[in-house]
């Protein structure tokens, strides 16, 4: 598990702009089980989170014209067992972080792993993530 004085900045990034966090497998049902829409930002240590993948979800989110209906995220490495919960929705995607995922009504829909983030500008996955908000987003 990362240590706090990590994890903590790189997850208020997210939380202080909106996002709910996910800490338990429990809060990953309740959210994946409601109506409407859900945005999963996996968050992560990693170089291409901080540097493209947390940028680029938050931009998403400020521009959109539509949006999803829940948007949450939870950090790999840290929130382990809530990470795990994701990850069995994610099947059969292999585990990835950073990675963002959008479900419709409990299904995926939409899913950004990491090597579809690594290289990419952050104003790349904003627009990327726009388009499946325009979607999937009521």
């Amino acid at each position: 598990m990362y240590p706090a004085e990590i994890v903590i900045p790189m997850k208020e990034e997210l939380t202080e702009n909106g996002f709910q966090e996910l800490l338990s497998p429990d809060d990953v049902e309740n959210v994946l089980s409601a109506e409407g829409t859900a945005l999963v930002m996996i968050n992560s240590v990693c170089g291409c989170s901080a540097g493209t993948a947390r940028p680029g979800v938050l931009m998403a989110v400020q521009h959109a014209a539509k949006k999803p209906t829940h948007i949450t995220t939870t950090f790999a490495g840290f929130d382990i067992a809530a990470v795990n919960q994701v990850r069995q929705h994610l099947l059969p995607h292999p585990p990835s972080s950073p990675a963002i995922a959008l479900f419709k009504n409990g299904q995926l829909v939409h899913f950004i792993e990491r090597h579809n983030i690594e290289g990419r500008s952050a104003q790349m996955i904003a627009e990327n993530l726009m388009g499946a908000f325009e979607t999937y987003c009521n």
